[in-house]
């Protein structure tokens, strides 16, 4: 959400990219039994596709991202609890669980755990996140890609004057933000 509110959009679609990803990553991880960091990517990239979907809607039909972001949220709750049905227990309304189905999809703790009392959720997560973090920074305030999506956010017709690409910086700028929604649900594994 962060990213794109200080790009100049309000990514109000954060929480049905959230869904997405951690959907996709629990499929990949149960039905294809793939390991973690393919997870993670494929999180990342169905969180990336639904924010690209709402900036192409406020790019080229002027829609408001904050309408598309809502609706895209439920149409996205609904898909996610339909792909994962293929992958629930027979006798309940639950997933299979990774530790018994997939241990390779469980993101691994790298020796984190006993920095923090052996605590079994203190993973690889927080690195990443740490990594990711810097990256986005470093994008927004050092490189003339931030420089552009942030004039674009400030106003669009301003940044078109200037010769940027408004449309494909308000679809990169949600892209990117679904993401990093997307990532976020992964590193829950």
């Amino acid at each position: 959400i962060l990213f794109a509110y200080k790009v100049g959009l309000f990514n109000i679609g954060a929480s049905g990219q959230y869904a997405v990803g951690a959907g996709l990553a629990l499929y990949l991880a149960i039905a294809y039994q793939m390991p973690w960091y393919i997870c993670m990517i494929a999180a990342m990239i169905g969180g990336g596709i639904l924010g690209g979907i709402a900036g192409i809607l406020k790019a080229y039909l002027n829609v408001n991202e904050v309408i598309a972001g809502i609706m895209l949220n439920w149409i996205s709750l609904y898909l996610v609890n339909a792909l994962l049905t293929n992958v629930k227990e027979t006798a309940s309304p639950y997933t299979f669980t990774l530790s018994s189905t997939n241990p390779d999809a469980i993101l691994p703790s790298l020796g984190l755990g006993a920095l923090f009392a052996d605590n079994q959720y203190v993973t690889i997560a927080i690195p990443l996140v740490i990594l990711v973090s810097v990256a986005v920074w470093i994008l927004l305030e050092k490189t003339k890609l931030g420089y552009e999506l942030r004039a674009t956010g400030c106003n669009k017709y301003a940044a078109q004057y200037c010769g940027m690409k408004e449309k494909r910086n308000i679809i990169l700028t949600m892209a990117i933000a679904g993401g990093l929604a997307g990532m976020g649900a992964a590193t829950l594994f």
